[in-house]
């Protein structure tokens, strides 16, 4: 189990290593470029695109530091401003909002650094363990192969050396020792120095849980409001029902011998009712939790709702794995909201949507090709169904953005941490 574990973290500091020292090169290299291409305009349509790739990059990392060293490095990015378009004026907001984020000078700061100091940490694992089993078979491949007297750059010393063939079997064994006990320490350093870098300070981090807090207290609001609608719609709907089908019941039992006509017209009467509601608090339980999303998860209740949907809903879906169940629910139902109002609103004749991971983010994108001109009011006073999406989402630390401009088309973009 400990060579096991040694040959695992050997090939994890070879793999860290390499990613290391090419993808921090090259996405430092292009940041640079770009930011400097700036003075010519080129650069506000290009640094958008290689910063997002350095976030993904890094929040990679973060990922892998989670998984290999136990170690969580937090983010905070500051979101965008609602009602960015891709066009060439939104990317320049864009490029605007991507400089002024601290998180942006951090990761650039972290990326040489990762390149030289985080490439090294990652390489030493996989040096100690490939020079020990060297110097431990060293005497064996000389017999084997017969190479006789090689030249190693130490003077006199040699291949066949007498004292090199005795002396590198324990060296190697006190590398591969080395190896079996340093490694998860050198890995688990390699992600500290990231998250030196990468971790936002105090500041920020309580600026995030103040927006957490009130993220929350919207939770708790919509969780109350939830439970007030259910217990209405079960008075109001299948209580009132059932009522009247047990009154009726008892009024067949006392017709049945009199006037059997009548009782048995009751009888139909109470089974429709029975059915009717059935049908609600099947419908109910959809609006509760659809058992769909419980049993096959996103992808395939969003494509249920897209059946039952009044307009042509284009579904396509990427995901490499299952989220949370209460992350599903939540984006699940903030599809339906969006596609709900796309269905009432937009004029549109066609809905696309599109679901994937990216970046350790939930990502999805309804699109309709109506008259535009949707946008997310600053507050709750328009009682806007946007308005109540975002607030869903940003229980979860996520953020909605809407493109709508006038005559279409409009893209809401929903993005949940999932990590």
């Amino acid at each position: 189990m400990r060579v096991r574990r040694t040959l695992v973290a050997a090939a994890r500091g070879l793999g860290l290593a390499l990613v290391a020292e090419v993808g921090s090169i090259v996405l430092f290299v292009l940041t640079v470029v770009s930011m400097a291409l700036m003075v010519i305009g080129v650069g506000v349509l290009t640094t958008p695109v290689v910063v997002s790739l350095a976030r993904m990059f890094a929040q990679w990392r973060r990922v892998w530091g989670q998984e290999v060293a136990g170690l969580r490095i937090p983010a905070a990015y500051r979101p965008f401003p609602p009602g960015l378009s891709h066009s060439p004026v939104g990317q320049a907001q864009r490029c605007a909002v991507l400089l002024r984020d601290p998180a942006t000078w951090r990761e650039l700061v972290w990326l040489p650094v990762d390149a030289t100091a985080g490439f090294a940490l990652a390489l030493l694992p996989p040096s100690l363990a490939g020079y020990g089993i060297a110097f431990v078979l060293l005497p064996l491949f000389q017999w084997v192969t017969g190479l006789g007297t090689q030249a190693l750059g130490f003077g006199p010393l040699t291949t066949d050396h007498p004292l090199l063939l005795c002396a590198a079997p324990p060296l190697g064994i006190a590398l591969l020792a080395l190896a079996a006990y340093g490694s998860p320490v050198l890995l688990r350093a390699h992600f500290r120095l990231a998250a030196l870098f990468l971790t936002p300070p105090k500041a920020d981090l309580a600026a995030r849980v103040a927006r957490l807090t009130a993220t929350r207290q919207d939770a708790v609001d919509a969780s109350a409001a939830e439970l007030r609608r259910i217990e209405r719609d079960l008075h109001d709907g299948a209580q009132a029902r059932l009522v009247a089908m047990g009154m009726s019941l008892g009024a067949v039992e006392a017709l049945m011998e009199k006037e059997p006509a009548r009782a048995r017209e009751m009888l139909g009467r109470a089974r429709r009712s029975s059915a009717e509601a059935l049908t609600e608090l099947r419908d109910l339980v959809r609006g509760i939790h659809p058992p769909v999303l419980a049993e096959r998860g996103l992808g395939d209740a969003v494509r249920a709702l897209a059946l039952r949907t009044e307009l042509p809903v284009e579904v396509t879906v990427a995901l490499e794995r299952r989220v949370g169940a209460p992350l599903e629910s939540a984006a699940y139902f903030a599809v339906s909201e969006v596609v709900t109002n796309a269905v009432k609103h937009s004029g549109a004749d066609r809905i696309r949507v599109g679901i994937g991971h990216f970046g350790g983010r939930l990502r999805i994108t309804v699109e309709d090709n109506g008259r535009g001109g949707a946008a997310l009011p600053p507050d709750d006073s328009a009682g806007s169904g946007l308005r109540g999406v975002a607030r869903r989402l940003g229980t979860f630390d996520g953020v909605l953005t809407v493109s709508s401009p006038a005559g279409g088309p409009t893209l809401v973009t929903l993005e949940i941490p999932c990590a």
